[in-house]
């Protein structure tokens, strides 16, 4: 025979619920989970399309150029300056969230400054990329074809413009992400500069925007692998 449960009853009698977490970060959470689903979707689409052609442009001849110095021997050179500078960028956010657990709030400006700067750095790096791959031929729905043309499969084969729809659309989906993220930083920089986390006496908005961060480096590992690497 069934019994009723009291109103009111505590289920967790232990310490330090698990699920005691703050509503905002909880909430970002699930914008996150959500939003690696997208970013999910549009890898696998990638991959399949990628995997299921019979030839594809080699990254190490489409990706071998750097401003100023033009075709390197080192493939993936400016690439991996990017993806260096995202990293870094992490790490200066550790180092503001980090501080706004301590209540620094001169050490959580600076580095937030600093994040700020790695976001815009590789924002124009991406700039570059994107410039350049247009005045070689490659954009929505168009690619190069010519001979001798970066964008040849790698057996030498006339590409589809399957390459620059996917790349265009997934390194733009994930640039308009660090866009988003400089926003975020510069506001979380103004309002820490107002004194606004001091009088409320406690720095967790940056730790949200640390979290938005983070994710976003960690999808660009996942770009950098299926775009440049595979």
């Amino acid at each position: 025979m069934s019994q009723a449960i009291p109103a009111g009853t505590k289920w967790w009698s232990g310490g330090k619920s698990p699920y005691n977490v703050e509503y905002g970060k909880l909430m970002m959470w699930f914008f996150l989970m959500s939003d690696a689903f997208t970013f999910g979707a549009f890898l696998i689409s990638y991959g399949t399309i990628r995997f299921s052609s019979n030839g594809w442009p080699n990254p190490n001849d489409v990706f071998r150029s750097f401003p100023f110095v033009g075709e390197m021997k080192i493939p993936l050179a400016f690439v991996s300056l990017m993806t260096f500078i995202l990293i870094m960028s992490s790490v200066t956010m550790v180092l503001a969230v980090a501080n706004g657990h301590a209540g620094n709030k001169r050490e959580v400006a600076k580095w937030l400054i600093w994040t700020i700067i790695g976001g815009l750095a590789f924002l124009s790096c991406q700039a570059w990329e994107w410039t350049h791959l247009h005045s070689e031929g490659a954009w929505w729905g168009r690619i190069d074809t010519s001979p001798g043309s970066h964008f040849l499969n790698a057996d030498g084969t006339v590409p589809s413009t399957n390459f620059a729809n996917f790349f265009f659309t997934i390194t733009g989906f994930h640039g308009f992400h660090v866009f988003s993220g400089v926003v975020i930083n510069i506001i979380m920089l103004i309002m820490t500069l107002k004194g606004t986390f001091e009088r409320k006496g406690h720095y967790l908005m940056i730790e949200k925007a640390g979290l938005y961060w983070h994710f976003v480096d960690l999808v660009w590992v996942f770009v950098f692998t299926c775009f440049y690497l595979l």
